[in-house]
């Protein structure tokens, strides 16, 4: 600001009959245009660097609530590889949150952390959607239902904290619907898989939003 100031002031003084003001300002600025470049980003386009260590323990949380899961599911119906379920997932519709907004090479933080946001509701819902899997994985499914929204209301408050959260949360969409025990375990199967992905891509976009 200070340099603009001085600009300004230069300008009014400038003597009659001297260069035209409209000369000396495209000068100034063809001389400061490559400073104004190297002006560092606001931090406000930036997560604060207390947040990852918060992010990192809900990841891992989850995660574990998933692999207990998994453990159960593969010890308890032979359920261990999620690849050979695709064509089941298919059937069902089971659906990935989009996350191309959160790619390194156009990383965007406002719509990276919608897009985080809205598919940790997708996963929430679909996990809700999993009731009835057993009686014996019910309160693990349950615990991580439950720290699932924890991790969703946290990114929700840390937009609402930078003044990015949109004034409508985003609704929820069309979730698949299991009318067997066998497709809502193998639906389980492949769900935590995805969410498995989901959460290291998560962590890892929220590093690169962090201040380094």
């Amino acid at each position: 600001m200070a340099t603009f100031q001085v600009l300004f002031d230069t300008c009014q003084v400038w003597p009659p009959g001297g260069v035209r003001v409209p000369d000396l300002l495209l000068f100034w600025l063809s001389a400061l245009w490559p400073q104004l470049l190297a002006i560092p980003l606001s931090s406000s386009n930036y997560l604060p660097q207390n947040f990852l260590p918060q992010i990192q323990e809900q990841v891992r949380k989850i995660q574990n609530d998933i692999e207990e899961l998994q453990q159960r599911l593969c010890a308890d119906y032979s359920l261990c590889h999620p690849e050979e379920l695709i064509l089941v997932g298919q059937y069902l519709g089971i659906p990935k949150p989009p996350l191309k907004n959160c790619y390194s090479q156009d990383l965007s933080m406002v719509a990276c952390l919608n897009q985080l946001h809205y598919g940790l509701q997708l996963y929430q819902g679909l996990v809700k959607a999993l009731g009835g899997i057993s009686p014996e994985l019910a309160p693990t499914l349950n615990i991580l239902q439950l720290d699932i929204g924890d991790f969703a209301a946290n990114i929700w408050q840390q937009m609402e904290d930078l003044q990015v959260a949109p004034e409508i949360m985003p609704i929820q969409g069309t979730l698949p619907t299991f009318s067997s025990s066998f497709q809502r375990r193998a639906g389980a199967v492949l769900i935590f898989d995805y969410m498995q992905g989901f959460l290291d891509m998560t962590y890892r976009d929220l590093r690169h939003l962090s201040q380094s």
